[in-house]
């Protein structure tokens, strides 16, 4: 009998653990099935897409979201991949893409390759990204970074204008501050002078009455 309840004991760890194992290696917004990864329709974005999928995983299908590129190496793990579901998603033809640009030239699915398409910019839209001419996205690039430096300049101008002000302000206020010290010192000054002025005329008058 303890026998019989060892080997159930051994039996429910075991599955406990296959189950656990299971659940950390398949995404929370996924479902699994064997080597499948389903992570359709679920609204996913760029920034909210799993960081990785089990390295078993076969087929993963990440159609229908919102997805506009794809993290650097996300799909590079998983050596027994063989068919990425990718279509209807607003792929952004800029920086972003040319890790899947790159991703997609390794691969023999012809299917897979026209279910890929940009959606923005407004000139690229439609173009197949496989067949993106690497100019084309790195001039994108050149914008985008123009853009980040003119952004950092007027960052940089605004935070210089607020210290200048600052540093002004202070400057200010401890003018006015050293005005009003020597203001204070000098009434302190002439109250003590008058008052040493009254002492002395009133030890004088006592004086001059005693001479009487």
């Amino acid at each position: 009998m303890r026998c019989v309840l060892l080997v159930l004991k051994v039996l429910l760890s075991v599955l406990c653990s296959e189950m656990f194992v299971v659940q950390a290696v398949c995404p929370q917004v996924c479902s699994c099935s064997g080597t499948v990864v389903d992570c359709s329709k679920r609204g996913l974005t760029t920034a909210t897409l799993p960081s990785s999928f089990p390295p078993h995983t076969t087929e993963l299908h990440l159609n229908d979201n919102h997805l506009t590129s794809l993290p650097n190496a996300l799909l590079d793990s998983l050596s027994a991949l063989r068919q990425a579901v990718l279509h209807g998603n607003p792929w952004s033809c800029d920086c972003g893409v040319l890790y899947l640009r790159g991703w997609l030239l390794k691969q023999r699915n012809n299917d897979l390759i026209r279910n890929v398409s940009c959606s923005s910019p407004a000139h690229l839209r439609g173009r197949l990204v496989v067949y993106l001419v690497e100019e084309e996205v790195l001039e994108s690039c050149r914008y985008w970074v123009c853009n980040l430096a003119l952004a950092s300049q007027i960052s940089l101008f605004i935070f210089i204008t607020v210290q200048v002000l600052l540093l002004v302000s202070v400057i200010l206020f401890l003018r006015r501050f050293n005005r009003l010290t020597r203001e204070a010192r000098r009434m302190a000054a002439e109250t003590f002078t008058g008052e040493d002025d009254a002492t002395q005329t009133s030890e004088y008058v006592t004086l001059k009455d005693r001479d009487m």
